[in-house]
């Protein structure tokens, strides 16, 4: 009886791991099947030989990267490229539940690639972020930037394997060349008003146009040149013909008096002449 119970015992518990580990390696190409638009990941995993490792962990979160965000790192090198992926897994349990009730705060994430004893520098860990309600994904090598960000949840089997999607791949220092998100698109330009709203829009007033062509159109003072004009010849006031006439009364009296003296002489002259004879 007890040799039956340790026979059940024992094929119940080989069942139970080898269901859990064909779950997960099973999964991992199901769930990509259902998602064309992750079809590129999943053709990665086979490529690398990933799915073989990944099917040993009965706990793993794999971070996957749509067929657009990915193309970045798809021409790299078969050994930058399984490191690259190694990094995107994670040996721990996350779902879309576990992210939104974590705390704002930072943590590191143990991957793949950290069990291969190549890691260096954090370069095998990666960093977890919540910010104002939003999870960011970096490498976990000091300094390096927060360049995926957690965009939605794809497939979970709770506590077994979670699979999510982030905006671009993460490239950690040492495994390749890093890439960096693209910048953000510029502002759209300001809608124009409509034709009604320019019509109702009042006109500036007096004190607007007065300050206006104060302020944007500089005064200039013309600088003229006054042509020099003959002036007319001062019309004689009276004052000046009194002058006048009493300069010409007095030229006259003088003139008078000088005859007269000339006549005097002239007759004392002529009385002489008679006298002698």
């Amino acid at each position: 009886m007890d040799l039956n119970a340790s026979l059940c015992l024992f094929s119940l518990t080989f069942l139970l791991v080898f269901f859990s580990t064909a779950i997960t390696a099973d999964n991992i190409t199901q769930a990509f099947e259902k998602y064309s638009n992750f079809s590129t990941m999943n053709d990665l995993l086979i490529k690398t030989k990933l799915n073989i490792p990944i099917s040993k962990y009965l706990t793993i979160t794999l971070l996957a990267v749509s067929n657009e965000a990915i193309t970045p790192i798809i021409n790299r090198s078969d050994v930058e490229l399984k490191n690259i992926l190694m990094n995107h897994v994670i040996l721990d349990y996350y779902d879309e539940m576990k992210f939104n009730g974590m705390k704002e705060k930072s943590i590191m994430l143990t991957t793949l690639y950290q069990t291969t004893g190549l890691g260096e520098e954090m370069n095998g860990f990666l960093n977890c972020t919540k910010s104002k309600g939003r999870v960011y994904f970096g490498s976990g090598v000091k300094g390096s930037p927060l360049v995926a960000e957690y965009v939605k949840a794809l497939y979970h089997n709770p506590y077994n394997m979670s699979i999510v999607q982030i905006s671009m791949p993460i490239v950690a220092p040492g495994l390749s060349l890093a890439i960096f998100p693209p910048p953000p698109p510029p502002a759209p330009p300001a809608p124009a008003p409509s034709p009604m709203n320019a019509a109702k829009a009042p006109g500036p007033g007096p004190a607007d146009e007065d300050n206006a062509s104060d302020t944007d159109v500089p005064k200039h003072t013309p600088t003229t040149e006054t042509a020099e004009v003959d002036s007319p010849a001062p019309t004689p006031s009276a004052d000046n013909e009194k002058v006048e006439a009493a300069d010409k009364a007095g030229t006259s009296s003088s003139a008078c008096k000088a005859s007269l003296r000339f006549d005097v002489v002239l007759l004392l002259l002529l009385f002489g002449s008679f006298a002698g004879l």
